[in-house]
């Protein structure tokens, strides 16, 4: 770390690398954390969680039971113990609550004002975090299993609607109508996400085991699908469409550049891509076991050098370098399945939740003093304050 620190001061590396290099030591030490706790609200499991990127302050949770929380999960108490307080709920004695369970939760991006949600019950609310009621209520033919918006986009205000319709819905938040269908899946759409890079690009997910990339300007079907063979199926093979895994597909996530998509499917695997040209970059990650019906909700790591994803497997979350597939490590504490996980950005921290209840902390272990460094400091220091000079 001195020696980051050194040549940081000096000019001779760029602040980045320091910055880099910590966040993957951060990021490489996470551990569950002994002194801090999650207030315990939903009476059934987490199906979603969302950190808020205006102040990274705020986290959103939904649940089986319909109920969504709001936490403040800064510490003001000044002690080393301390739980992230829920700031406000809406409960089952609220009459706007989600008859169903509650599948996405998402904060508006630009602003924590408003945030967003989907159910079971088939509708997607937009909320006013202020009054806690929903300012506008789309209704859906069928179950909502996944939205977003996207975290970027200044010329559209476009939501990404997943149901069990295998059209894809696109809504309007200033007009507060469905403005336009993406039709190209053959079942349910699990799972939905805009890039991070490019405002109209966006990636659906679904149990036909296929994900198409749209532009969302061009009224001519997607892209193109992803192809886990890369156009080189075998010659037994009498498959006549491209698909990305061999199950439903109920997970996906860009890194934060955009430049690569990860999804993952029921065939036990995650598979990593490349966003611009759909290349299956082949990278293999090993079994990752995924029995949800559901989407999968995990996340990447941002900052770091290589990054990480972290993928809800089984009561554990396990821990993946993103571009050799190593398993890193599993995060072992949830009680139950953990179903969805969130990596707050700031401080290289993450949140997971699961079937247990439970809202988990996993924080980097500090740094101890390095003892290497004092001795040296001590050695080259002689009894009287001099330089001491080896023999």
């Amino acid at each position: 770390m001195l020696g980051f620190l050194t040549a940081r001061q000096s000019g001779l590396d760029d602040p980045l690398r320091m910055r880099r290099a910590e966040s993957t030591r951060r990021v490489l030490s996470l551990t569950l954390d002994p002194d801090r706790d999650v207030d315990r609200i939903h009476g059934n499991g987490i199906n979603t969680i969302d950190i808020e990127a205006v102040e990274g302050r705020y986290m959103l949770s939904g649940g089986a039971d319909g109920v969504i929380v709001i936490y403040d999960l800064e510490n003001y108490s000044g002690k080393l113990q301390y739980t992230c307080k829920a700031v406000c709920t809406v409960g089952r004695s609220s009459r706007h609550v989600h008859k169903f369970s509650v599948e996405t939760v998402q904060w508006y991006p630009f602003d924590t004002g408003m945030f967003v949600s989907s159910s079971f019950d088939k509708t997607m609310k937009v909320w006013d975090t202020e009054t806690l009621k929903p300012a506008e209520v789309f209704q859906f033919e069928g179950n909502v299993y996944s939205h977003h918006l996207s975290p970027i986009a200044r010329k559209h205000s476009l939501v990404a609607v997943g149901t069990n319709n295998p059209k894809i819905q696109l809504c309007d938040l200033k007009s507060g109508s469905r403005i336009h269908v993406l039709q190209g899946h053959r079942a349910e759409v699990l799972s939905v996400r805009w890039s991070p890079r490019y405002e109209h690009i966006l990636a659906t997910a679904s149990a036909d085991s296929k994900v198409n990339v749209w532009d969302v300007r061009r009224a001519s079907g997607s892209l193109f699908t992803l192809d886990q063979h890369n156009g080189e199926k075998s010659k037994a093979s009498a498959e006549a469409v491209n698909t990305a895994h061999n199950g439903r597909v109920n997970g996906l996530c860009f890194t934060s550049d955009g430049l690569y998509l990860l999804t993952t499917g029921t065939d036990d695997r995650m598979r990593l891509w490349n966003s611009a040209s759909g290349e299956n970059t082949l990278v293999n990650y090993g079994k990752v076991c995924n029995e949800s019906r559901k989407k999968l909700q995990f996340a990447v790591s941002r900052g770091c050098s290589p990054d990480f994803v972290f993928v809800p497997c089984g009561s554990s979350v396990a821990v993946y370098a993103l571009h050799t597939g190593e398993l890193v490590t599993m995060l072992r504490g949830h009680y139950n399945n953990v179903d969805c996980c969130e990596f707050h950005q700031d401080h290289q921290e993450l949140y997971s939740g699961g079937k247990d209840s439970n809202i988990l902390a996993w924080v980097p272990v500090l740094r101890t003093a390095d003892v290497e460094d004092e001795l040296g400091c001590e050695a080259s220091v002689g009894p009287h304050g001099h330089t001491g000079h080896p023999s």
